[in-house]
């Protein structure tokens, strides 16, 4: 599968360590956008496991007060949601070329 130049950058910039330490409200924003994400991708049918290996993940460091690692696993969980709507959205059509005919 080719990824785009924006998915791409995309998953490449939630992989970038924050600047400063996170904070509870930090972390509350980040998992409510990967949650949306999540929500979206599993509406199309196409949600991925890992996404929602990474939502627990963020969750736990959460319960422990790691709101740093827990920032980075729904970043991680929101890059991996919205890749996952990309691959529904572009197969979407694309399977037809695919088809023997």
């Amino acid at each position: 599968m080719k990824l785009s130049l924006p998915l791409a950058m995309l998953v490449a910039l939630s992989f970038a360590p924050a600047a400063r330490a996170a904070a509870e409200a930090d972390y509350k924003a980040a998992y409510a956008a990967a949650e949306a994400a999540a929500k979206e991708a599993a509406g199309m049918r196409n949600q991925w496991t890992v996404t929602v290996s990474a939502l627990t993940a963020a969750r736990k460091a959460a319960d422990g007060g790691d709101f740093d690692r827990a920032v980075a696993a729904a970043k991680e969980a929101e890059a991996l949601a919205k890749a996952s709507i990309f691959q529904a959205t572009s197969e979407k059509e694309a399977w037809k070329t695919m088809e023997i005919r």
